[in-house]
């Protein structure tokens, strides 16, 4: 499509907007047509040869960033959050827009993205970048271990928290001296813009960080195109289990390390001696925020038998408040497929309870349910392994604690997870079993902050963004020996 009815919008390469009529070739494409914010907007879609062209001004610009000191990058990275807060009404306004999500969420964006730089800032000049120097057998020698950046990354980011995510894809890796190509989601090009555009309106170099988006059937001959570049050094991807595992096999080829956050069926553990009340309101906010467009939103609860009726009328009464404020979800692709777990979930026998803004909906009403319960779940059921990635809960009791660690295994994803109980110290033993890379203790599974490691087990990928562990990723070691 190249209609220039809208406004489109453009890359960023080695600092200058990449418009239409700089390459009047590349595809302008529609973001989203299924809902004015994506709808009424176009974006011009790069080619191979424009991933070509933004990793060789990456390269170009390694060479100097590399160089520059910590206290340099650190004054950079607070100037990046300088230009964050003036913008942050711009921001939270165009992040309502483009995915049509609460205020709240574009919110959420907004104070755990700036949060994101200003942790950065801080650890770029902490020490640990810094050199150590490890004991030799030879006593007059000396070793010295030094931390140098990869080269170029790239960094892949998807659209669902656009600029906690977007920011995360380049942060670290810029922050320890590599530069990075951010290639956005085609369903937030406007929000991934305003990442890149944000880094060069606080003086970051041209080339320090590029910006590049493209039609989803653009994505295998761009990615090939970035994947197999010789400059480029490292892929981090936040998105589907199913795309991580082709982007690690692809960067395999390359000999080209990734570090992949990928997809989860997010557990939350009520033991019979918990807060149900709270339980019941912490499950809802970690099913139901951004209508469960989130990588570790509840999808499932694994609740003591003796407690389950009480604990689901508990549910019943939250879910029906926190309806009122969910969204539609982001494509009707997506409507359709959670429809499908559910239809699947009650053609086995399963029992929905659906809640939308007006209360509970019931059968042949016109009210677009926005969030729902399954009870009698089954392990039959699709939805007992299928990531939901929408407004939707399913309830399954057990009878021993002993059964938990095993129940949320099965489903080979390992992201996040929750654990409801008084006795905090069963809590904390419940949650060193549980095979997930994060377990919160009476509170939501949907929880992150920069100062945490973030990446999960199993089908949920490998490697952690946050905080130094973040910043380990993006820096490869090197020895060096003084002999007399």
């Amino acid at each position: 499509m190249t209609s220039t009815a809208h406004p489109v919008t453009p890359m960023i390469i080695h600092g200058q907007d990449i418009t239409p009529s700089h390459h009047p070739e590349a595809p302008s494409f529609v973001p989203n047509p299924d809902f004015p914010g994506g709808r009424d907007t176009l974006a011009l879609g790069a080619t191979p040869e424009i991933c070509i062209k933004a990793a060789d001004s990456c390269a170009s610009a390694f060479a100097t960033w590399r160089s520059t000191s910590p206290q340099e990058r650190r004054a950079l990275f607070n100037q990046l959050a300088t230009v964050l807060k003036g913008r942050k009404d711009e921001i939270i306004n165009l992040i309502q827009d483009e995915l049509s999500c609460t205020e709240t969420w574009a919110s959420i964006n907004y104070h755990d993205g700036l949060g994101i730089v200003e942790h950065a800032a801080a650890l770029i000049t902490s020490g640990i970048l810094s050199a150590v120097s490890p004991p030799t057998a030879d006593p007059l020698a000396h070793a010295v271990v030094f931390k140098e950046p990869l080269g170029v990354v790239l960094g892949i980011a998807p659209w669902n928290s656009p600029l906690i995510l977007g920011l995360r894809a380049v942060v670290a890796a810029v922050a320890t001296g590599n530069t990075a190509i951010l290639k956005g989601s085609e369903l937030s090009p406007r929000i991934h813009y305003a990442v890149a555009d944000m880094f060069r309106a606080a003086g970051f170099p041209p080339g320090v960080v590029n910006f590049v988006v493209h039609r989803p059937e653009d994505a295998q001959g761009c990615f090939e195109a970035l994947i197999s570049h010789p400059a480029v050094r490292k892929c981090n991807f936040t998105g589907s289990t199913g795309v991580g595992r082709h982007i690690a096999s692809r960067a395999a080829m390359h000999l080209k390390p990734v570090l992949l956050e990928l997809g989860g069926k997010n557990c939350a553990v009520v033991l019979e001696d918990a807060d149900l009340e709270k339980a019941a309101e912490m499950v809802l906010v970690g099913a139901l925020l951004n209508t469960g467009q989130i990588c570790m939103s509840t999808d499932l609860v694994l609740i003591a038998r003796s407690v389950e009726p009480e604990f689901y009328a508990l549910l019943c009464k939250a879910a029906a408040r926190h309806a009122r404020e969910a969204t539609r979800l982001i494509t009707d692709k997506n409507e359709v497929r959670v429809e499908g777990l559910l239809q699947d979930a009650k053609d086995k026998g399963a029992t929905l309870f659906r809640f939308s803004a007006a209360g509970e909906t019931t059968a042949g009403s016109q009210e677009r349910p926005s969030a729902t319960i399954i009870r009698n779940l089954t392990k039959s059921m699709a939805f007992w392994k299928t990531e939901a990635f929408g407004p939707a809960l399913g309830l399954y009791s057990f009878d021993d604690i002993s059964e938990v660690p095993g129940l949320v295994a099965e489903s080979n994803y390992g992201l996040s997870g929750a654990v409801f109980s008084r006795d905090h110290m069963k809590a904390l033993q419940l949650a060193r079993a549980l095979p997930t890379g994060a377990v919160h203790i009476n509170a939501p599974t949907a929880h992150d902050e920069p100062t945490l490691p973030h990446g999960g087990y199993g089908d949920s990928g490998w490697g952690r963004f946050g905080s130094h562990w973040g910043f380990e990723e993006f820096l490869q070691t090197k020895t060096v020996i003084l002999n007399p």
